[in-house]
């Protein structure tokens, strides 16, 4: 089993300002009409996210409109969809015992990454998920934000691809 790869959609691979549109088809030769905000997402990232070696997962709201969506216009398989928590009661604010919250996926990811290695790429994500995932995970993990104007970028699979190769720790 690899490294999986957490991705989120709206401003991570959907980016909220910076390039674009794309042509009215992606990689999967699937028409960009098939929601208004695909032609913001780069067509050329599928192959740059399958060609990192990892699973990837949708850790996304979209749930299985990422796969029935987005997959079909990066030109990638059906992926894992990670399923969120029903939200329980709880009090505004409710910190996990901690000064401040982290994100509210940070403690499913963990969950759902059962103790397995991962990359989590998100655009709200901070050095307080760092933090949490640091002390709550015992595999290794990359928490990388990305600028949600910009989405994900040459520069930021780039952080991905130098933290994947960084020893025997990552693998």
């Amino acid at each position: 089993m690899g490294v999986l790869l957490f991705l989120d959609m709206d401003g991570t691979l959907i980016p909220f300002g910076g390039p674009g549109p794309y042509p009215e088809y992606g990689a999967g030769g699937r028409a960009a009409g098939a929601h208004p905000l695909l032609r913001r997402v780069d067509p050329a990232l599928g192959a740059r996210l399958g060609g990192l070696g990892c699973e990837l997962v949708w850790a996304t709201t979209w749930l299985d409109d990422a796969n029935d969506l987005v997959a079909p216009w990066l030109g990638l398989p059906s992926l894992p969809v990670v399923e969120w928590p029903d939200p329980g009661p709880s009090e505004p604010g409710e910190s996990y015992g901690w000064p401040c919250s982290p994100h509210w996926k940070t403690p499913a990811l963990v969950r759902w990454a059962a103790g397995r290695a991962f990359v989590w790429v998100d655009d709200e994500v901070g050095e307080v998920d760092r933090d949490w995932v640091a002390v709550h995970h015992p595999a290794p993990a990359l928490v990388h934000r990305v600028d949600h104007r910009y989405g994900v970028t040459g520069a930021d699979l780039a952080v991905v691809e130098e933290w994947l190769s960084g020893g025997p720790g990552v693998r």
